[in-house]
This record gives C-alpha cells, sequence and structure tokens, in this order.
C-alpha cells in the first residue's frame, strides 16, 4: 500500500527566488469525504487520479494512490466534480536533501501559500528555509479538499 509522509507549513517571505520549477494545477474533487478523497488535477500538461485515505492522528501520514490520466479526461471529470475548483501554482524549491512543494492559490484562495515536504518518517529532520513560516500538518482547514469548500477569503 502507498504510504505519502507530509509535513505542512505556512509560507512567510521570498521563495520564488530560490525555486527551480513552476507549474499551474487546476483540481477538482469526485469525493472529499475525509475517509477517502478522489481528485482529478491537471498538472501542467498532464492528467491525473488521485485517491487518498484518511490521515493518522498527527495529520501527517495518510494512503495515496495516484495515476496519469489524459487530460481530455481529467476535463470531462472536473464537470462532475463537487463544487469548488483549486487553482494554484506550484513552486519546487530545494532545501538541504529534500524539496518543497511551495502552492501559491488563486481564487477564492488567493493570498495563501502554503509549503509541504515529503519525509521518508513523521520524525525526519530537515533543513528549514527562512521563508518557513508556521506549521499547520494535521490543520484539516489547509487541505485542499476543504480549501474548496470553505476558501481562504471566508476565513477572515
Amino acid at each position: 500500500m502507498a504510504k505519502e509522509i507530509e509535513r505542512k507549513f505556512l509560507v512567510n517571505g521570498d521563495f520564488k527566488s530560490e525555486s527551480f520549477k513552476a507549474t499551474r494545477i487546476t483540481q477538482g474533487y469526485l469525493s472529499s469525504v475525509p475517509e477517502r478523497t478522489v481528485r482529478v488535477r491537471i498538472k501542467g500538461d498532464k492528467g491525473f487520479i488521485t485517491i487518498k485515505g484518511i490521515g493518522n492522528a498527527s495529520g501527517a501520514s495518510r494512503y495515496e494512490w495516484e495515476k496519469e490520466i489524459p487530460v481530455e479526461d481529467v476535463k470531462e471529470l472536473l464537470l462532475i466534480c463537487e463544487p469548488g475548483v483549486i487553482d494554484k501554482t506550484r513552486y519546487l524549491v530545494k532545501a538541504g536533501e529534500y524539496t518543497f512543494e511551495v502552492d501559491e492559490f488563486y481564487g477564492d484562495n488567493e493570498g495563501l501559500i502554503v509549503a509541504e515536504v515529503e519525509l521518508p518518517d513523521e520524525d525526519a529532520a530537515f533543513e528549514r528555509p527562512a521563508w518557513l513560516g508556521e506549521e499547520v500538518t494535521g490543520d484539516s482547514r489547509y487541505y485542499n479538499s476543504m480549501l474548496m469548500k470553505n476558501p481562504f477569503k471566508n476565513w477572515k
């Protein structure tokens, strides 16, 4: 079984000057229940379908399965997704031995910037870049499946 272990942080400061790749992502959810989220996504010029299971107690680890599918299939599936589309640019930023994925959100989530780092285990040590802010691992408000239901613009 595939397992994803990642920690999530808010971003404070300039990370773009350190990024080595930027990719636009559009995604929707066929199912957003916590026990199993099913998302479809266009990432650059590729399409994907992903199934994620419920997170563990810390929120850092959960089952994940992903397959590449044709972009045209994703476009069709987006038409039957739950309301709310996630639109963001993902920047890749190397820090020490790990690469952070930094998502800058648009639309209803404009102003939110979140960084994730995938780790071999929950307690793995990693270099903290200067722009890395408060840890929000396990805070469900920052899950993309929740941002489509309760976008960042509604938080204040």
